[in-house]
């Protein structure tokens, strides 16, 4: 799906992960599930580029349903990974704390499911060897983007600003479709590990002032960060 000129998502409103094509090359933005890997393939051709292109996979953070083809594109086409270093060992399959569900309507969690086990989600390849980063840095990849803490859902979650595409890939930082309950628009994102955080480092993404907010679930939002937040604030009980 395009979105602009050289911004592409991959996927759809369950489940999505971004292409950002310059001059240098392509970086996706976290890598789905895997079985979005012809999806994948798709959309670099809708863009007129090729496996070839691509310089880098850049995660918001380590869960599994934002690792999908990602160690396929490291061990098959030397593509380097990165991601925070307080989520490396996430995305390695070390480990993570269990986290509430919260509210649940059945349809949409089966619909959830149904859709991430028909593409692969139920077994996760974990990375064997990722880059890391820190908050504040600029990535040398395709888009430059400017990591973002947004510490909350994981430790070691975050924004990606590509200030030129006006966008932020957000990651599960907020939704704009609550996979558990189906609910549109922005709001926190469920399986979080700390709420209270979460919604504390809205803060940092009310700041950027970009009109593109690509949540790894739910439609692509472009009214602006500020205008996420304050919908995300507004469904969000007091304490």
């Amino acid at each position: 799906m395009r979105l602009a000129d050289g911004l592409h998502r991959v996927g759809n409103d369950i489940v999505a992960c971004y292409l950002v094509a310059d001059a240098d090359g392509v970086t996706l933005f976290d890598a789905g599930l895997a079985g979005q890997w012809n999806e994948f393939l798709a959309e670099l051709a809708a863009m007129g580029r090729t496996l070839g292109d691509v310089r880098a996979v850049v995660l918001t953070h380590g869960d599994e349903d934002h690792l999908g083809f990602a160690e396929r594109l490291r061990r098959d086409h030397g593509v380097p990974v990165w991601v925070h270093e307080a989520d490396a060992g996430r995305a390695r399959g070390e480990g993570k704390p269990p986290t509430a569900w919260g509210r649940v309507r059945p349809l949409p969690l089966l619909r959830f499911l149904g859709y991430a086990a028909g593409r692969g989600g139920l077994r996760t390849t974990y990375l064997r060897e990722v880059r890391t980063f820190t908050a504040g840095e600029r990535l040398p990849v395709p888009g430059a983007p400017l990591v973002v803490a947004m510490p909350g859902h994981s430790p070691g979650s975050v924004a990606l600003h590509v200030p030129a595409l006006d966008a932020v890939v957000v990651g599960d930082a907020l939704t704009t479709r609550h996979v558990l309950t189906g609910e549109e628009g922005p709001r926190p994102a469920p399986f979080t590990d700390d709420p209270q955080a979460a919604l504390d480092s809205l803060a940092a993404l009310e700041r950027l002032d970009a009109r593109w907010v690509l949540p790894g679930h739910g439609a692509p939002w472009d009214r602006g960060t500020a205008e996420a937040v304050r919908h995300v604030r507004q469904v969000t009980p007091a304490g």
